[in-house]
């Protein structure tokens, strides 16, 4: 436990590092809104590519874990939003807390720690958890909020969705990846050494972005914060864990990796997605910071756990 926590510490501290920096001002909101842009858009998904496009697609693909993570992560998200509606949220609302509760920051922050705590074996499962993270609950957001609001679903919510999915850069450089590597393709040396150079500026460049960020996040909603950190950080680790070790069993290492990845905190793009819509920013917001903080203690203790197995 210990030494797991001493491994992951470098990492919370580039994040603090932003933090710091950001709110002294020295690093602007703009400034740190171009940065989480370059990462996005650049590094991480030369890093992404690189990783799919050298891996083989067989030792990728693991249809048992995309399985087991999309039904632990699917009852956090039913719990979460059942306890909105019994508080009497709308639809719109209750999305956005259960979007808190399910999705961690697997591409900014799980990708690079989880890569060099567990080495790139653990490539795979992360990018598999990534992937359905995108895909199946950012889309699912898109529809409960549009539909909640509409009382219906319209062409334009299901454009919105496609539009975001082949817009979305990790999403792209991954099938990209995906599709280099089962042809077999050589990766040419000029191009993966700058691969290797751009991708290498994703892990303290992404880090720095989270902690830079967290500087304009509030503190509001503390109670409901807290309620979402405890479904993020406890409950989805452990309801992924129930599904990869026992309903829908794997090996041990993914599964590891799967459930280490679900114990990351609450994905920065939840409040992206909330304040665009205009539907709980500040609960959003509260989630994203206390959850990071907790997450320095709560992360290193998962991934113990999860070695056990």
């Amino acid at each position: 436990m210990v030494e797991i926590f001493l491994r992951t510490l470098p990492f919370f501290a580039i994040i603090g590092l932003g933090f710091w920096a950001g709110r002294t001002r020295f690093f602007t909101a703009e400034a740190t809104a171009y940065l989480t842009k370059f990462v996005f858009f650049f590094a991480l998904s030369a890093m992404l590519f690189r990783f799919a496009a050298t891996l083989p697609f067989a030792e990728i693909f693991n249809a048992r874990l995309i399985l087991g993570y999309l039904l632990g992560t699917m009852t956090v998200y039913v719990l979460a939003s059942a306890i909105a509606w019994l508080r009497g949220l709308d639809i719109p609302t209750a999305a956005v807390e259960a979007q808190c509760a399910a999705i961690g920051n697997v591409g900014f922050l799980g990708l690079p720690m989880l890569s060099l705590l567990f080495s790139e074996a653990a490539i795979g499962p992360v990018m598999l958890v990534l992937t359905v993270d995108l895909v199946v609950f950012s889309s699912l957001i898109v529809i409960l909020i549009n539909g909640g609001r509409d009382g219906r679903l319209t062409p334009t919510t299901f454009k919105l969705i496609g539009l975001g999915l082949v817009r979305n850069p990790m999403i792209v450089s991954i099938s990209a990846g995906l599709i280099w590597s089962s042809l077999q393709l050589p990766v040419p040396e000029p191009l993966g050494d700058f691969l290797i150079i751009l991708g290498g500026a994703a892990t303290p460049g992404a880090l720095f972005a989270i902690g830079a960020s967290l500087a304009d996040k509030s503190a509001e909603r503390v109670q409901i914060a807290a309620w979402l950190s405890f479904c993020k950080l406890v409950i989805h680790p452990a309801c992924v864990a129930v599904a990869l070790l026992w309903l829908i069993p794997i090996d041990t290492f993914p599964a590891t990796v799967a459930i280490s990845a679900a114990a990351l905190p609450v994905a920065g793009n939840v409040y992206m997605l909330a304040a665009h819509y205009g539907i709980a920013p500040h609960r959003a917001s509260a989630a994203i910071l206390l959850s990071t903080i907790v997450s320095i203690l709560t992360v290193p203790m998962v991934i113990a756990w999860a070695g056990t197995f």
